[in-house]
């Protein structure tokens, strides 16, 4: 059920990918509005199943390891591969592992969580954004034949006076190559800023995705994020912040 291959294009090019791209190779990251990110996408693969896919986020299940924390992140996940000018293939489900360089709080377990459903994994909506950021990351890093794929589903729920965390761990790395940090949704919150800083610490910028599509590339081993706590607006209704987060580790 879980190991599907789609037959991609040959390694396509980058060119026109935009001044965003350029930013992620020369300082390490890149803001790209949602208007902009819609256009890099299109030539990866229509959206077309983007109502199921974003309406997908209702169904996510609590992250049990923050139980001790709180139960304000919801999630799944999936593991593919990624050959550098063929397939990109599901692999079968697997836990989520950080060294603890990477996570203080979880870094050396085995963290096992509910996989992406088969409907949102072979989708239209998350094929041509694996596609997009195969045919991205690997123009920076030519030299990768096969990535190590890594798909987040996250929603950070918010109630007043228990705000939701989105990096319950700080600013932080993810102890891989490229992320990419897509917005899916965002409802009834405040703040939700993420910030970017080189590796000793510095704030090289800040911004807030606030609408869908809106997105942020980070080149992992250049610089490290956090994103700021959310708030409800409006106490009495339901609060959350959903992003999808792709990760891509040299194999």
């Amino acid at each position: 059920m879980y190991q599907v291959s789609v037959q991609v294009e040959a390694r396509q090019s980058a060119v026109g990918l935009g001044s965003d791209v350029l930013d992620l190779a020369g300082q390490g990251f890149g803001f790209v509005h949602a208007r902009d990110m819609r256009a890099l996408l299109m030539p990866f693969g229509a959206l077309t199943d983007w109502t199921d896919f974003a309406g997908s986020w209702d169904h996510l299940v609590v992250d049990e390891y923050l139980a001790d924390r709180g139960r304000f992140r919801k999630r799944r996940y999936a593991v593919y591969e990624a050959a550098a000018d063929s397939l990109i293939t599901r692999q079968p489900h697997q836990p989520h592992h950080q060294h603890v360089e990477y996570n203080t709080l979880f870094g050396g377990v085995e963290r096992w969580f509910e996989p992406v459903t088969a409907a949102v994994g072979d989708g239209a909506t998350l094929h041509a954004i694996l596609r997009f950021c195969r045919a991205t990351f690997g123009t920076l890093a030519p030299d990768v034949s096969r990535w190590h794929i890594e798909v987040h589903q996250f929603r950070i729920e918010a109630q007043t006076g228990a705000a939701g965390y989105p990096t319950p761990e700080g600013v932080h790395r993810d102890g891989v190559d490229f992320v990419l940090v897509l917005l899916v949704a965002r409802t009834n919150i405040a703040s939700g800023t993420t910030t970017v800083h080189d590796l000793t610490g510095r704030e090289l910028g800040c911004f807030t995705l606030t609408e869908p599509l809106d997105a942020a590339l980070l080149d992992d081993a250049r610089v490290a994020h956090g994103v700021t706590p959310v708030t409800p607006i409006e106490p009495a209704a339901p609060a959350h912040r959903d992003v999808l987060v792709v990760t891509f580790r040299r194999q």
